[in-house]
């Protein structure tokens, strides 16, 4: 499977080079910054700070979502001794739609792609993901995308060959002079033949943001500048069964159920 997901992110990658040299077909971009200050994480450290970079385009080709976080454990050490780590995800879609040049719309769904990720970081975290996504016409909704993805893992680590199905949404409520943003996503595991494929378990990563445009009730600027909160409910994190784990610096059950304080600024 990983030289399958190469060989297509090459091939995103060139696609894209050579359109914007020629016909430049950036649609879109975002560009954000997110600092995130919460506790009662499991496994890892209690306490985290996490400064993340989001990276969000339209293309004519289709679209693309790059993050990184950098975290922060408070004097704390993770299961590899580090004080601090890195994760991140590379995410491109290839809309059919675009490439065909077709309408592609029945009922809600509004396109088919084939989507991607690429999962990295530090230790090791390296997982490839392929499959086919839906953008829907939810009532209310910014925008709603379904991915369902075939998860390959690199050399013998647990959780390759299982499927997760990953809806991803932004919906937004008028209050007051602004507005309340709500968006997210949620990755869920949903094969766990233990037999076949050792001690990995289903696992559902739960992670809304419920945001205020701080900046428009200001009159900074609309959609510069957020508050609010994440929260995050990551049932069998990792995808360790929730029954008593223990390792160098963790002891107890692995469902993650906590909130964090947050600041996000677009540029």
């Amino acid at each position: 499977m990983k030289p399958i997901i190469s060989l297509l992110l090459g091939a995103l990658c060139a696609t894209t080079a050579t359109s914007t040299l020629a016909d430049g077909p950036l649609h879109w971009q975002s560009n954000s910054l997110t600092y995130l200050y919460g506790h009662d994480y499991k496994i890892d450290p209690g306490i985290q700070q996490t400064l993340t970079f989001e990276h969000a385009s339209g293309w004519n080709i289709g679209d693309l979502f790059v993050f990184v976080d950098s975290i922060h454990y408070n004097g704390g050490r993770n299961g590899a001794a580090d004080e601090r780590t890195f994760y991140g995800e590379i995410s491109p879609r290839l809309s059919f739609g675009k490439l065909f040049d077709t309408p592609l719309q029945v009922g809600p769904i509004k396109d088919v792609l084939l989507a991607m990720t690429y999962e990295f970081g530090e230790d090791d975290v390296e997982a490839y993901l392929i499959g086919p996504g839906f953008d829907l016409d939810l009532p209310g909704f910014d925008y709603f995308s379904l991915n369902f993805y075939r998860r390959e893992t690199d050399g013998s680590r647990p959780g390759s060959g299982v499927w997760q199905i990953t809806p991803v949404w932004s919906y937004t409520v008028p209050l007051g002079r602004s507005d309340l943003l709500i968006d997210g996503f949620m990755d869920w595991v949903v094969d766990n033949d233990e037999n076949r494929r050792g001690s990995y378990q289903a696992n559902l990563h739960f992670n809304p943001q419920i945001k205020y445009d701080l900046g428009k009730a200001l009159a900074w600027g609309e959609k510069q500048f957020y508050v609010g909160i994440e929260y995050d409910y990551w049932k069998n994190k990792y995808g360790i069964k929730d029954d008593g784990f223990v390792s160098r610096n963790f002891v107890g059950k692995t469902d993650q159920n906590t909130a964090s304080l947050l600041l996000k600024a677009h540029f």
